[in-house]
């Protein structure tokens, strides 16, 4: 209990810290916001183009409301990303580039946590509000119930650490390459595919985002859901997947700090 809550500690010396450097100029936050209103924009406007043709009433059994509640899932999860994933993974490949990792290391804190938890960017704070409000919005023209609300909640934190697992798993393999961006935006480029229900593609597609690269569960799964069509089989998955990835990633960060020589030996 003592550790948790030395680890409680640190992440409020963590946030705030980072707080107090990024609303110190009302400029970034302005450009953030507009960054924000146009990723949504994009996102809306796909589900205008389709939905927008003559006898378009759903797509892959996506009703408009339906496939809105998935785009507002993939906003969320751009916020997650944005606001407390990104800023972190970014710094792993920089602090062994220089040698900072050592100092990690030596800290008497799990250092994976460290690399985890370190930074925020809360100037793209609005791409989480962006993606509650429009969750919450197709949700009105829905039957939605508070149970299925919860089931939703429930696999969507699942989602997150899918997404947390995946980037950092990404950014652990910068302790053998050392620059990792261009992996980083190859899923970034991947995850593009999430606004969309992943019925809405082909077979091949729609197979290699649920078990190779998994957004499936990131998004399409949480929508499911909600709307009360999800199998009880995919649910019971979503969290079993969540927990494979961070098992498994675990054992890989723990593999490349064993490896890890600091860049001044």
């Amino acid at each position: 209990m003592c550790r948790v809550t030395r680890y409680l500690r640190l992440l409020r010396i963590f946030t705030g810290a980072t707080l107090s450097a990024q609303l110190e100029y009302r400029a970034n936050f302005v450009g953030a916001l507009l960054a924000s209103l146009g990723e949504v924009g994009v996102a809306l406007l796909g589900l205008g183009i389709v939905f927008g043709q003559p006898g378009i009433t759903s797509v892959g059994g996506w009703s408009f409301r339906e496939a809105l509640l998935v785009t507002g899932f993939f906003m969320l999860t751009e916020g997650v990303i944005s606001v407390f994933i990104q800023p972190n993974m970014s710094k792993i490949a920089d602090a062994i580039r220089t040698g900072s990792m050592d100092f990690t290391l030596l800290k008497p804190i799990d250092a994976q946590f460290g690399v985890s938890a370190r930074h925020l960017n809360v100037l793209r704070a609005p791409d989480l509000l962006i993606g509650l409000g429009l969750i919450a919005y197709a949700a009105s023209g829905l039957s939605v119930t508070p149970l299925a609300v919860l089931g939703a909640a429930l696999l969507y934190a699942s989602a997150v650490v899918i997404v947390y697992c995946i980037w950092l798993a990404l950014s652990t393999t910068a302790f053998w390459f050392v620059k990792t961006q261009n992996v980083a935006e190859l899923f970034n480029g991947v995850f593009g595919a999430a606004r969309f229900p992943v019925s809405a593609f082909p077979l091949p597609v729609r197979a290699f985002l649920t078990f190779v690269v998994p957004v499936a569960f990131i998004t399409t799964v949480p929508a499911q859901a909600m709307t009360g069509e999800l199998a009880w089989s995919v649910a019971l998955a979503s969290p079993v997947v969540a927990a494979a990835l961070f098992v498994a990633t675990r054992l890989f960060w723990l593999r490349a700090v064993g490896s890890y020589t600091s860049a001044s030996s």
